[in-house]
């Protein structure tokens, strides 16, 4: 049976909530977003606010095609936007969907924001939609990343060399890893215990 398909919705953590990307939010992105480290590894560059109402576009035309459901990332004491995140590659007849394009900026990052934001993603996919599989990949040299989606219980799957092509001509290395609904509960404890005792 295939699952109904995700719905908009608002994600709260301690530290972030998560809620419905909008149009709107492109201008607010891009005053924290235009940081050329982020954008680096990613497929073509976001440098201007025309740039980041291009990638909020297409990734509303992505959620009404039904294959991605993104967001932004609030900071829960400020209010303010920080980040963004989605649902993407949604595979409802196999159960499966992806988390990816995430990104925060550089002075949110290693703020525990990342760590909340992707247990509330991953406790709504398993929990609530009834995802079977959770995919996330990366670029083969992106160490952070790779290092970032391991401490979170990914399971490193394998490298699909040349996979994707950049906006550049650049050719994309990467590296798939999942977490299945059967590692979540253990997946799950050690993240709580991570989130209430951060180093």
């Amino acid at each position: 049976m295939t699952l109904p398909a995700p719905q908009p919705v608002t994600l709260t953590g301690d530290i972030v909530r998560l809620e419905p990307l909008a149009a709107h939010h492109a201008e607010a992105l891009a005053r924290i977003g235009l940081h050329p480290d982020l954008w680096r590894l990613q497929p073509e560059p976001v440098a201007t606010l025309e740039d980041m109402q291009r990638y909020v576009d297409r990734a509303l035309a992505d959620q009404r095609s039904g294959t991605c459901l993104p967001f932004v990332i609030v900071q829960q004491s400020t209010g303010q936007i920080i980040g963004a995140t989605r649902y993407m590659d949604i595979a409802l007849a196999h159960r499966r969907l992806e988390i990816g394009a995430t990104w925060l900026t550089p002075a949110s990052q290693r703020s525990g924001a990342n760590t909340e934001a992707k247990f509330l993603l991953l406790q709504h996919a398993f929990e609530t939609i009834g995802i079977m599989r959770v995919v996330f990949k990366t670029e083969l040299s992106n160490t952070q990343s790779r290092q970032a989606i391991l401490r979170i219980g990914g399971v490193e799957e394998g490298v699909f060399r040349k996979h994707l092509i950049a906006q550049s001509g650049r050719t994309r290395d990467m590296v798939y890893f999942a977490i299945l609904d059967e590692d979540w509960p253990t997946v799950k404890a050690r993240l709580l215990a991570r989130m209430r005792h951060p180093r």
